[in-house]
């Protein structure tokens, strides 16, 4: 699978990616097997030969994703948020726009939703590229997006239940919200994109 595919988004209607604030829903009777490298195994049966649907790539990874517990559904949505969350830095934001915008710079507009898409592509394209990114933010990709990565386990839920996604992971996975990785720098600004007048879901941290 080459890593720098881009994933073309197609518009249709999808289900609801995990809500970021509610009521703590029951824990399911079963434990939770998913780990790590089951993540992973997941993530990597997307079909990029199907580039330019989002629901076709998904479709082998949502199969087996709905094969397993309701348990291991919600833990793959706690390790996707995790994910998601831990690259939610200024130094990751600022590879990922390296010669265009500036997290420093308090008049360059960033738009959350951008960011967390470009998140979820660095995820999409596996371990490998998620780790070095990880370890090395000017490895961050550029210019891609992949929104459809956040609506896997709510789908594969409601595949699997015919219900509602009732899970909450712990970890916001929304952009600008890993206060340690937002820390401000000694290039750190204040001004129109930082400021109070800026509702918080688009403010950066200064």
């Amino acid at each position: 699978m080459p890593s720098t595919r881009p994933a073309k988004k197609t518009v249709h209607k999808r289900g609801k990616a995990p809500p970021a604030k509610s009521p703590r829903p029951k824990k399911p009777a079963t434990k939770a097997t998913m780990n790590e490298t089951e993540f992973w195994r997941i993530i990597s049966l997307f079909n990029w030969k199907k580039s330019g649907d989002d629901d076709d790539v998904l479709a082998p990874a949502k199969k087996a994703l709905a094969s397993r517990s309701e348990a291991d559904i919600f833990r793959f949505a706690d390790l996707l948020a995790e994910k998601l969350h831990a690259l939610d830095t200024r130094e990751h934001c600022r590879g990922g726009y390296a010669g265009s915008l500036d997290p420093d710079d308090p008049d360059d507009y960033i738009s959350a939703d951008d960011f967390l898409y470009l998140r979820c592509c660095v995820v999409a394209n596996g371990k490998k590229r998620y780790e070095q990114a990880l370890g090395n933010p000017k490895k961050m990709m550029k210019d891609l997006e992949f929104e459809a990565l956040l609506y896997l386990p709510t789908e594969a839920y409601e595949e699997k239940t015919g219900k509602d996604f009732p899970h909450v992971p712990k970890v916001d996975f929304e952009s600008f919200q890993n206060k340690a990785g937002w820390k401000a720098t000694p290039n750190t600004k204040r001004g129109r994109f930082t400021s109070k007048n800026i509702p918080p879901g688009n403010r950066r941290p200064a």
